[in-house]
């Protein structure tokens, strides 16, 4: 398979975090981001993904990946926008930009750009003496996690969807985050196939090499707790339900979730990378 010489790749890795870094930074500072805004977090996030996942399963097997992310993701999300099944009833909203079919274009790279981050990250968690089985309710529990602290501010404060229902989670109902679940981990078991047959080579071989997922994932996290400093003009929000939250304590949950939840899988990660040698099973899966 193809590889990514590690110089080069390493160059553009930094470069996409730098990337993805300012759009978070711009997103703070303005208060309401604007779809190309939205686009540049999503698309960086997927540039992340190919450019990192190059590395470890060669060309060939990260885009396997993302066709996976991008089918599995377009056809269960549309299910979802018709049906109410499995996420619960909701839409999207201008904000996420031109759609295909009930789903916005940009939601396919969202899902490629973490999950992959996501799959990783649990690969390094977990490590070589445990199962796939073990690896991808784990994988699927980190991506959940990062919906789990998003969702209210996307869907109750800016309005990028909307839960028709609302739902106990500041306006969201926990069949999100179960619907989420089931959806990843169908991802991860058709990619876990994938590589039972087309293993991985030797490109994401060494300790250095395993730290960009975790960077980018602790770049997310501190990127949504820094949104409690965001300036918005009104101090409470509406869901579909009619249901006021108020607008801090929306932005202060999302915090929590993000430092202590999606900081706890990247200090894990961290640990792990520091504590033993590089295990290169982590590359494939």
């Amino acid at each position: 398979m193809m590889e990514i010489r590690r110089p080069t790749s390493t160059k553009a890795l930094v470069a996409i975090l730098a990337i993805y870094a300012s759009a978070r930074g711009v997103e703070v500072a303005t208060g309401f981001p604007q779809t190309s805004i939205v686009a540049f977090e999503v698309l960086s996030a997927m540039a992340f993904a190919l450019v990192d996942g190059a590395r470890h399963y060669g060309w060939r097997g990260i885009l396997v990946f993302a066709a996976i992310c991008a089918v599995i993701g377009n056809v269960v999300e549309n299910v979802g926008v018709a049906t109410g099944v499995p996420f619960g009833r909701y839409e999207f909203l201008e904000l996420m930009g031109p759609r295909l079919f009930h789903v916005p274009v940009l939601l396919g790279p969202a899902y490629i750009g973490m999950a992959y981050v996501s799959w990783m990250l649990a690969r390094l968690i977990v490590g070589s003496t445990s199962t796939p089985v073990v690896a991808l309710p784990v994988a699927s529990a980190i991506m959940v996690t990062w919906d789990w602290a998003q969702d209210p501010v996307w869907a109750t404060l800016l309005h990028a969807w909307k839960w028709r229902d609302g739902g106990p989670w500041f306006g969201v109902p926990l069949s999100n985050y179960l619907g989420w679940f089931l959806t990843v981990t169908l991802i991860y078991i058709a990619f876990s196939i994938y590589l039972r047959k087309w293993p991985a080579g030797d490109a994401g071989r060494g300790r250095g090499a395993l730290w960009p997922p975790i960077a980018f994932y602790a770049l997310c996290a501190g990127g949504n707790a820094m949104q409690v400093f965001t300036r918005l003009p009104q101090q409470a929000a509406v869901d579909a339900s009619g249901r006021t939250w108020p607008v801090a304590d929306i932005l202060a949950a999302s915090a929590l979730v993000s430092v202590f939840a999606m900081g706890g899988f990247a200090l894990a990660g961290a640990w792990r990378l520091l504590s033993s040698k590089a295990d290169p099973s982590l590359r494939s899966g």
